[in-house]
């Protein structure tokens, strides 16, 4: 389970920013103490004894997480297979030093922890996002560590004949940079360049929409806060061939409680949607996909049930429900991540519910009109996985992938496996 966090406490208990992603893990939050950190534990473990067992026979865990030293908690992960069908993601927590991984696993469920983040931190510490694949390499980003130590970083990870080789590219921090990317990135890949957001920071303090080019220049490309432009950001930017990069920020807006932004290469940035948590939806935390033409996200409130929502949003401004997620029904609630396409429908993840007592998230398919909403799995804890908050992934056949933030066998997350 996780619970709601205040938004004068930032991760890990850090005051570094006003507002921030709502989510806290009970099982390894260093800044709470020792007893509160128990409860929660035996709380955790309760709910997830208590649930009933994942219905459906299609899925498989390919690896549980133990904590020490191959990793804890995959958090926004989204994992990425490379043509060989390896699959690669990050941890939160664990590893050699506590502070998260980077990891690989074989079709075969063989875990290899490509690099542990340093005790030092310098380095990086607590990747919230999974990597991206980029010509062999991987890239990503971590919500803390660096030079400035708790503002975060953007890493790369190359692969050498002697193994895999950590570089920074960036450390966050610096007068009117921006501060704590959970995002994942995106790659131009015909620069190299890398586009993604930080959470805080910026010229307002409200976070950033940034470019890093590969030799590890930063260039920030707008600063919210300003006014009705949104506010803190957690999920990264999808870019249009034109050049248009298009995202969500969690708060601001006309009403505070989140936008559909869309910033041109000039630098020019246009609100498409300010959420109002009616049933319009709230809280966008994922980032968003372009199909035919037209965005489509998900929000983690809001809507008819207030318990996040499915939307469509046109370039022209206009909002469409697709779907709207009901904690007393079977389809889950409160998704954190994004949408996958695959052969034209929509696939992703509810961290929460099921439709069965203490059920911990579910896997859904839909179609992208939402006239056809099914769910693929619903997760029970031991030894299926709890609390997916990252997206699902496809190899080449058909298979589905995916990370669960909690649970499994050593309750410390899951990579999953499902079956067409």
């Amino acid at each position: 389970m996780y619970f709601l966090e205040t938004k004068s406490e930032g991760k890990c208990g850090l005051n570094k920013s006003a507002v921030g992603p709502k989510f806290v893990s009970p099982q390894l939050v260093s800044a709470k103490p020792a007893g509160v950190r128990l409860a929660l534990a035996l709380l955790f473990a309760l709910l997830l004894a208590t649930a009933a067992p994942a219905h459906g026979q299609t899925e498989s865990v390919r690896y549980s997480f133990a904590n020490s030293p191959d990793g804890a908690n995959p958090r926004f992960v989204t994992p990425v297979l490379d043509t060989t069908g390896n699959l690669y993601g990050t941890t939160n927590y664990g590893g050699a030093y506590g502070l998260g991984t980077v990891f690989e696993l074989t079709p075969s469920g063989t875990e290899t922890v490509l690099h542990s983040f340093d005790v030092n931190g310098m380095d990086g510490a607590y990747p919230e996002a999974g990597p991206v694949l980029y010509r062999g390499n991987l890239y990503g980003t971590t919500v803390e560590g660096g030079t400035y130590n708790i503002d975060g970083t953007v890493f790369e990870l190359k692969h050498t004949t002697k193994g895999w080789k950590e570089k920074i590219l960036h450390s966050f921090g610096a007068a009117g940079d921006g501060s704590q990317p959970y995002c994942v990135l995106t790659v131009d890949t015909a620069t190299g360049n890398l586009y993604g957001t930080t959470n805080a920071g910026g010229t307002y303090s409200y976070g950033t929409v940034f470019k890093l080019t590969p030799s590890g220049t930063e260039t920030v490309l707008w600063s919210f806060g300003n006014g009705t432009d949104g506010a803190n950001p957690v999920a990264g930017v999808v870019r249009d061939t034109a050049g248009n990069l298009y995202g969500t920020t969690e708060y601001g807006g006309d009403y505070g409680y989140g936008t559909v932004f869309e910033l041109t290469p000039s630098g020019t940035e246009r609100v498409l949607w300010s959420f109002g948590n009616g049933t319009d939806g709230a809280h966008p935390l994922a980032r968003l996909v372009i199909y035919k033409g037209n965005l489509y996200g998900t929000t983690v409130d809001g809507g008819i049930y207030g318990d996040g929502t499915v939307f469509e949003v046109t370039l022209s401004g206009t909002e469409k429900i697709r779907h709207n997620f009901d904690n007393n029904d079977i389809d889950g609630f409160h998704p954190h991540a994004g949408l996958t396409i695959y052969q034209g429908n929509f696939y992703g993840t509810t961290a929460s519910g099921g439709g069965i007592a203490s059920a911990a998230g579910t896997v859904f398919e839909m179609t992208p009109s939402g006239t056809t909403y099914s769910i693929l799995h619903t997760f029970g804890g031991d030894p299926d996985g709890a609390f997916p908050y990252g997206g699902v992934a496809f190899d080449k056949s058909g298979n589905l992938y995916g990370a669960t933030s909690s649970g499994g066998t050593n309750g410390f997350g899951t990579v999953y496996k499902m079956t067409p």
